[in-house]
């Protein structure tokens, strides 16, 4: 199946989704740097705390009572983790989930209290399951957290929930993992008519899209971890790079210490709580990355340690 999502793709995900995800709303945010407000669309208002519900929701909703039969399981680090194990809880299948030596506790503990099963692995093998789309000893439905057309069509039911709200939308700035968020609302867009722009929003820490979009062709970089964990690998998944190239207007890289400010200025401005990851767009809105008139920021999630918000919220950006 290619990785795309139809207008009648994604209108029988967010049918689906009914009663899953919650339809989350357009919140105004004046910035010092803009003559008008941006939007915040708030993700974080999610049962699990992030989009990913919408993702795992559509590919869960979507696979027959059969597929189901031996439960579902998927490699995460933690967002889309919370959002398979929330909705196998929600359907009575079980949840195994694949997470990297690095992942964050306050998104593990999550998981766990949604009743998954934790296997941990190295960063390197947990990149391998992505890759491979499968885990030794593992039989039930494997659900992608980026390249699963069903994940997709899900994801971009976020573009007709814009559009509803605000059909002036010219752009629209996403965080960017491996693809799926920001490809699906670009695609979502697409299949309502819009001409509005997907930019995709990238830490300097892993900015693997804009060196490839330079590159013209998939490429690796260095990764540097960061308290930006929700985002940032060193190489984009193969089956991504033809979409992304395609239907993304460019990348937009902020620093750690953009991203921390970002951070700060939603919790104090907006009351928002957001993850690293999910403060990217803000923050390249904040540093006049945005070009356009109407701009959306996707605030993708907000799954950030305490310890990691009170350094934050103290002015310091965490180690």
């Amino acid at each position: 199946m290619p990785l795309a999502a139809s207008a009648d793709a994604i209108e029988a995900a967010r049918g689906r989704l009914r009663g899953i995800a919650v339809r989350t709303p357009l919140v105004p945010l004046e910035l010092p740097n803009r003559t008008r407000p941006i939007r915040l669309k708030l993700e974080t208002l999610q049962p699990v705390g992030s989009f990913k519900i919408r993702g795992a929701g559509s590919a869960i909703t979507a696979a027959s009572r059969d597929r189901l039969a031996h439960g579902v399981y998927t490699a995460s680090a933690g967002n889309m983790a919370q959002g398979v194990a929330w909705c196998a809880r929600a359907v009575g299948v079980p949840c195994t989930v694949i997470v990297p030596e690095h992942a964050p506790a306050a998104k593990i503990s999550a998981v766990e209290r949604l009743g998954a099963t934790i296997v941990r692995v190295s960063l390197d093998r947990w990149w391998q399951v992505m890759v491979e789309r499968t885990y030794p000893g593992m039989d039930g439905l494997f659900v992608h957290p980026v390249s699963d057309p069903d994940v997709i069509a899900g994801n971009a039911t976020i573009a007709a929930e814009i559009l509803d709200d605000a059909p002036d939308t010219d752009t629209v700035l996403v965080p960017f993992g491996g693809g799926g968020l920001s490809c699906g609302i670009a695609l979502g867009l697409r299949a309502r008519g819009s001409t509005a722009r997907v930019f995709a929003c990238e830490v300097a820490t892993a900015a693997p899209l804009w060196a490839s979009l330079r590159a013209g062709k998939p490429s690796t970089v260095t990764r540097t971890p960061s308290f930006v964990d929700g985002i940032g690998m060193g190489s984009l998944l193969e089956e991504m790079w033809p979409l992304a190239s395609t239907v993304l207007g460019g990348s937009l890289v902020s620093s750690v210490d953009d991203v921390a400010r970002a951070v700060r200025f939603l919790a104090e401005r907006a009351h928002v709580i957001a993850e690293g990851a999910g403060a990217t767009s803000v923050a390249a809105a904040m540093t006049g990355q945005a070009a356009g008139d109407h701009v959306v920021c996707v605030v993708s999630g907000g799954s950030l340690d305490l310890a990691k918000l009170i350094t934050i919220l103290e002015g310091g950006v965490p180690s």
